[in-house]
C-alpha cells in the first residue's frame, strides 16, 4: 500500500474476583440467566454502590506490571447512553482520572522489540448480554455479567501492522494470566478487544481519519480485521473517497466489517463525576504492597529459561506465553532433570496436542510431575519415543500414573540380549531379497531390517542394542 498503518487496541479484561465491582453478587461466568444480579447492579433507585477493594488491588497490579504510573487520586465518573443491557443507562467508569497511566509494554517483533505505549488502565463495569433471536423477532437480556469488573487497557497509535496488534494481545493477555488479576478466557468474553485503524500518506505525520471495530475475542479476529479495514479503507481513499468517522463490526466467518453507526465523540456521553461513590485515595505503602505481589513476569522467565536450562530463545518465548504451559516446564524440568528434552516435547507433542485439541489440556490429568515422570522413563532408555508417545495419550484419557500405563501395557524396553538376537536371525533369513540388497551395497535395507525387528518386538527394543546386534549379524554376510 501507499500508507502507512496506525493501530491502537482497547483492551477489555474481566477481573478474577469472587464479587462484582459494586456489590456482592457472584462474579462467575454462566448461570441461569438473571439469578446472579441484584438491585445494585440493577441499577434500582434508592440503591448505593461500594467499591470492591480488590477490584482496585488487581487493576493496579496490572497496571504495575505494564510499568504504569499509578495515580494517588482516581475517581469514578459516569458514562450515559442507553442501551438495553445496560439497566443503569450509564456505564460506572474512570473518564477524566484514570487509576494507571504512562506505561508501556514491549513486544517481540521479527528479531527486533518494539516498544508499545499504554496510554491509560482504567476500572469499569462490564454490560449485560443481549441474547438475539435466531428469527430476528426480538432480544433477550441476561443481566448476570452486569456489574462484572472490568479494566480497560488503552494504548497509543504505537503499532503499524496487523501482526504487530495481534502480538501486543498474545503478549497482554500473558500478563494478566501471570499477576493472576483475569483468567483471560476469550471464549467466554473475559478477553476481548477493540481495533481503531487509520491510514495516512507514507512519510506523512497527518493522521488519518480513524475508525473502530468492536468487540474482537480472538487474536485471529483482531489480526485479520484489522488487515481487511486496512485494505478497505485504502480502496476507499484510492478511489478519491473519504473514510468516515464510525464504528464498524467484524464478521469472522465472512472476512469482511460491516458499518454500525456513526463514532461517538466524548462529548456524546455527557460524562460526570459519578455522585454515588467517592474518590479513590492510594498511598505509596499500598503500592509497595502490591508491587511485591506480582511474580516473575513473561518476559524475565523467557530470559531465565535462556540462562539457566540452555533452550533457544524462540522455544523459552513461546512456552513462557502461556503461564501453565511454563510452569509445567519447570517441574517436569526438575523431576526429569533434562530441560532442553522437555523443551523439546512441549514444542512438538504438547503444542501438537494443543493446537488440535486446545489450552483444555493443560488443566486436564496432564501436569509438570508426571509429564516429567515420562520423559524421565524415555531419558534413562526404559520406555521408547513411540511408547512416550502413547503414555501421554493414555495419561490425557485415564490420568494414571505414568509408571501404571507402563507396566499395565507392558511398555518397558526389551533388553533381552538372546531374545533380540533371535528376532534379528529371524527376520533376516525371513527376507532374504532385503539381505541381498544390503550385500550389493543398498544401505536401505539397513532401514528396512530395523523396521521389521522393532515390529517384531512390538516396539519394545533398545534402537541402540538392536542396531548393534543387527550390524554384527549382517556383517557375516558380506
Amino acid at each position: 500500500m501507499n500508507y502507512d498503518i496506525v493501530i491502537g487496541l482497547e483492551i477489555h479484561s474481566e477481573l478474577k474476583t469472587s464479587s462484582k465491582i459494586f456489590c456482592g453478587c457472584k462474579n462467575e461466568f454462566g448461570g441461569e440467566p438473571n439469578t446472579r444480579c441484584c438491585p445494585v447492579c440493577l441499577g434500582m433507585p434508592g440503591t448505593l454502590p461500594a467499591l470492591n477493594k480488590r477490584v482496585l488491588e488487581y487493576a493496579i497490579k496490572a497496571g504495575l506490571a505494564m510499568n504504569c504510573r499509578i495515580a494517588g487520586f482516581s475517581k469514578f465518573d459516569r458514562k450515559n447512553y442507553f442501551y438495553p443491557d445496560m439497566p443503569k443507562a450509564y456505564q460506572v467508569t474512570q473518564h477524566s482520572l484514570p487509576i494507571c497511566y504512562d506505561g508501556y509494554v514491549d513486544i517481540d517483533v521479527g528479531y527486533e522489540t518494539k516498544r508499545i505505549g499504554i496510554e491509560r488502565i482504567h476500572i469499569e463495569e462490564d454490560a449485560g448480554k443481549l441474547i438475539h433471536s435466531s428469527t430476528g423477532q426480538g432480544s433477550l437480556i441476561d443481566y448476570n455479567r452486569s456489574g462484572v469488573p472490568l479494566i480497560e487497557i488503552v494504548t497509543k497509535p504505537d503499532l503499524n501492522s496487523p501482526e504487530e496488534a495481534k502480538i501486543l494481545l498474545e503478549t497482554i493477555k500473558t500478563i494478566l494470566e501471570y499477576t493472576e488479576v483475569s483468567d483471560c478466557k476469550m471464549q467466554e468474553g473475559s478477553l476481548r478487544a477493540d481495533v481503531n485503524l487509520s491510514l495516512r500518506p507514507i512519510g506523512s505525520n497527518t493522521p488519518g481519519v480513524r475508525t473502530e471495530m468492536k468487540n474482537l475475542n480472538s487474536f485471529r479476529a483482531v489480526q485479520r480485521a484489522a488487515q481487511a479495514e486496512a485494505e478497505r479503507q485504502a480502496r476507499v481513499l484510492d478511489s478519491g473517497q473519504k473514510v468516515y468517522k464510525e464504528t464498524r463490526r467484524w464478521d469472522d466467518h465472512k472476512g469482511e466489517s460491516l458499518p454500525m453507526r456513526d463514532k461517538e465523540e466524548v462529548m456524546d456521553y455527557r460524562c460526570f463525576p459519578e455522585p454515588d461513590l467517592p474518590p479513590v485515595y492510594v498511598d505509596e505503602d499500598f503500592i509497595n504492597e502490591i508491587q511485591a505481589s506480582i511474580p516473575e513476569l513473561p518476559g524475565m522467565r523467557r530470559e531465565r529459561y535462556i540462562n539457566q536450562y540452555g533452550i533457544p530463545k524462540y522455544d523459552a518465548g513461546l512456552i513462557t506465553q502461556n503461564k501453565v504451559l511454563a510452569d509445567i516446564f519447570e517441574k517436569a524440568s526438575e523431576v526429569c532433570g533434562n530441560p532442553k528434552l522437555v523443551s523439546n516435547w512441549i514444542m512438538t507433542e504438547i503444542m501438537k496436542r494443543m493446537n488440535e485439541e486446545g489450552e483444555g489440556i493443560l488443566h486436564s490429568y496432564l501436569n509438570g510431575d508426571n509429564f516429567g515422570q515420562i520423559l524421565l522413563f524415555l531419558d534413562k532408555g526404559d520406555i521408547t519415543h513411540a511408547a512416550a508417545i502413547q503414555v501421554i495419550d493414555v495419561l490425557l484419557e485415564t490420568g494414571e500414573e505414568p509408571i501404571v500405563i507402563v507396566e499395565r501395557l507392558n511398555l518397558r524396553v526389551q533388553r533381552d540380549e538372546s531374545l533380540v538376537a533371535n528376532t534379528i536371525k529371524q527376520v533376516v533369513n525371513s527376507n532374504p531379497q532385503a539381505l541381498d540388497d544390503y550385500i550389493s551395497g543398498k544401505k536401505k535395507a539397513f532401514g528396512f531390517f530395523m523396521g521389521k525387528i522393532m515390529a517384531e518386538l512390538k516396539g519394545r527394543g533398545d534402537p541402540s542394542q538392536v542396531k548393534e546386534i543387527l550390524t554384527k549379524e549382517l556383517q557375516r554376510y558380506l
